[in-house]
């Protein structure tokens, strides 16, 4: 059986099955990346919930794992050289499981295209979908200068019409495969007219590949599954 004991986050959120990948996340866009992806390789996992109202994420325990404070983050007791790996960043853990497992991630000049596409998401649409849906929702909204919405509601709908000619005459990011792209983007888009509401904000209806190509990804079970982990 394998010994987590060396990290710290263990104490707060202890593993029942200590050989297991320990997932510690919540429902976020980004959180649901790697729950997703887990789910679509099929992997044993352990799933732990942090609770973002809580601040759990600033906990001393939480922050030994990720001293940035954002969730996810993995401990793998199975890691490179048979040696517990700690690991954080979304997309550093979606390129990992996928080398883990040699699923949804092609090789030879497909696979630099695909990591391409998911800093893409890491780079652009995570960052300006969560600034429009703090400024159109959360503590933003209340500002008197409309600025900032306008800036990231623009860069957003941008955003969207990259992906709409990217998905032209595709199924998925790469084509016919669904690799970590797709996992890493479906959650932030989903996110964007679901959670944040801003379908209207960013002319949504314009937008047909890109709907749907998120239906697809939204009736995989895999996805379906992951959307719900942790609870």
């Amino acid at each position: 059986m394998a010994d987590l004991s060396a990290f710290p986050i263990t104490r707060k959120w202890p593993a029942r099955h200590p050989d297991r990948l320990q997932l510690y996340s919540a429902s976020t866009p980004n959180g649901v990346k790697v729950s997703i992806m887990l789910e679509e390789i099929g992997l044993p996992y352990e799933a732990h919930r942090i609770d973002i109202g809580a601040r759990d994420q600033h906990s001393s325990e939480f922050l030994s794992l990720n001293t940035n404070g954002k969730v996810p983050a993995i401990v793998d007791p199975h890691g490179p050289d048979g040696k517990p790996l700690a690991l954080f960043e979304s997309g550093a853990i979606l390129v990992y499981l996928a080398e883990k497992t040699g699923k949804l991630l092609p090789s030879g000049a497909a696979r630099y295209e695909t990591l391409a596409w998911v800093f893409f998401q890491m780079a652009a649409i995570g960052p300006m979908f969560g600034q429009l849906g703090y400024f159109h929702k959360f503590g933003g909204r209340t500002y008197d200068d409309k600025r900032p919405l306008e800036r990231y509601t623009y860069e957003s709908k941008r955003l969207l019409g990259v992906l709409e000619r990217r998905l032209d005459a595709r199924d998925w990011i790469m084509g016919e495969d669904y690799t970590i792209a797709d996992v890493a983007t479906l959650g932030w888009v989903r996110n964007l007219v679901e959670f944040y509401g801003a379908g209207d904000l960013v002319d949504w209806h314009e937008f047909i590949g890109v709907q749907n190509w998120l239906d697809r990804g939204l009736e995989r079970p895999a996805v379906q599954r992951g959307l719900t982990i942790p609870g």
